[in-house]
Order: C-alpha cells, then structure tokens, then sequence
C-alpha cells in the first residue's frame, strides 16, 4: 500500500491512539506447539493474550474481549488480570463501551462478553457460521471455542447487538476490518490510522512475528493454505513489518513502550514507532 495517506475514502484522518493491553500468559510450551513445522525436541516461546484499545476522543473500539478465571484454569493459562480490569487502567469502563471488534470466537478472543452489556459486537458473518454450524461436530474443531461464550453470542445476537460483516469493510474513518481467514473460517485482522500511519493488528492471522517471517504456520488452524496467502495480505495491508502487530507474540511487550510507568508490563502504545526491529523480534 506504500505509506499511509491523510485520507482515507476521501476524508481527511484524525490517528487513533492504540493500545496492546496484556492480561494473561501461557508457559512451558514447545516449538511443535507454536509452529507447525518444528522440532519437538526445542523449547518453545510463551504466548501472551492481549485485547487492545483504539481511541480517538470520545470514539473508543475494543479489539476482542479475552478470557477469564473459570477458562484460565480449565486450559492451563495464568490469568493476570480480567480483561476489563486491565481496560479501566486505561481509563475505560467495559460497562460503558458501545464498540467491539471480535477477531473471531476462540476462547481467549470471544470470552468476558457479559463485561460489556452496552455494546455492539462486530464479527464477520462467515466467523459466526463456522462457530456455530457444522464444523462444530468435530471435537479436534471445536477444542479451542468454549460453548459457554458462544451461548452468549448466542444471546446478544437475540438481543440485537451484533453487527456482521463480509470481507473488508470501514468501521470508522482510519479504522478498517479485514477478513482474514486460515485460523479460522471469518477471522478479521484490524487496521488503524495511527500518528505512526496505518497499523495492523493481525490477531491471529500471525501469533508471533516468526510464524509470518519463517512462513510456518502455528499448528490451529481451518485451512493451511488460506492462513500462508494470509500473511501476504498482512504484508500488503501494512506500510511495513514494523506495522504489523501479531496476536500473541510475548516481544510486543519488548518492542513498545508503556504510556506510563505505572502501566509497564500491562499496556503497550502501538501507536509508537517500535524500540526493536521487526527482524529482531522475529528471530
């Protein structure tokens, strides 16, 4: 796309600002569990959960909603801290917030949805078929949503509070949904204008930056093929791999600064040209 321009569909861009918020990890993990081409035999890097933050004044989008303590014990992960607890360190109330974007409708992105009772939840229509549709049969498939959180999509969708998509589309001006699919069926990466330019947010279109650059898929996924022509389209979206922000790579919390002091180690500003390279953090 070569560097962001002032405009896009022909308004004039105000940035956002955007947040990385950290709020749980998994450890002990293998190559073979985050690549699927890897030696068993090698230890392999955590993985951290994020949901983030896009703001702009009064406009505030969430960006996936996380987990909680019941899915943390069931799957082995060590939760930090509530995702809504996280958020109202950055000054918003889950309570409050009117706008949600849901990557896709695994666990760790589509649990805490009764966090946010006034909002709308944005979702590719072919993410909420393939959750909720025959692909679900198969136990290897539906291992990593968890049916509690799909009840209450279920439940918001009957109360008038989701918004479904197909393909890309502008939410806002500066703020774009792309599908993406590969990991699963629908999933949306986000791209926002920011002070920096355009900045994507793959989620899981790429879990760590070495997936995209070695070209080695992690090992959950729909479809193999459409995940490898996924990491072109993340390349095409972005001004460049130092644009590009993965879903749960633990050096986003190395290769951005935290707004504050108090916020180290929980919240990162994507919004900031990056400390380390992405072929440093890619290693």
């Amino acid at each position: 796309m070569g560097e962001p321009a002032a405009v896009d569909g022909g308004e004039a861009l105000l940035p956002f600002e955007l947040y990385a918020v950290h709020y749980a990890v998994h450890t002990g993990r293998s190559q073979c569990d985050n690549f699927l081409h890897a030696d068993p035999h090698e230890a392999g890097t955590d993985l951290h959960y994020f949901v983030w933050l896009a703001r702009r004044d009064r406009e505030v989008y969430i960006i996936d909603t996380g987990f909680a303590a019941a899915a943390a014990a069931a799957r082995g992960r060590t939760l930090l801290r509530k995702p809504a607890d996280a958020l109202k360190l950055l000054g918003v109330d889950a309570a409050q917030v009117e706008q949600v974007i849901i990557t896709h409708l695994h666990y760790d992105h589509a649990g805490t949805l009764t966090d946010f009772p006034r909002a709308q939840f944005h979702i590719q229509g072919a993410e909420a078929a393939f959750a909720t549709g025959p692909c679900m049969c198969d136990p290897k498939t539906r291992a990593t949503f968890d049916v509690e959180n799909i009840v209450d999509y279920v439940r918001c969708l009957f109360a008038g509070r989701v918004t479904f998509h197909k393909g890309d589309v502008q939410l806002a001006p500066g703020l774009w949904l792309h599908k993406i699919p590969g990991h699963t069926a629908g999933l949306q990466s986000v791209r926002v204008f920011t002070k920096r330019g355009w900045v994507v947010v793959a989620s899981d279109a790429t879990h760590l930056y070495a997936n995209i650059a070695r070209k080695n898929p992690f090992p959950i996924f729909y479809d193999e093929q459409l995940l490898l022509s996924g990491f072109k389209r993340l390349t095409e979206l972005a001004p460049s791999l130092d644009h590009i922000v993965p879903g749960h790579d633990p050096a986003v919390m190395r290769a951005y600064r935290a707004p504050a002091p108090s916020l180290d180690g929980i919240v990162v500003s994507l919004d900031e040209t990056p400390i380390l390279s992405w072929q440093e953090l890619a290693r």
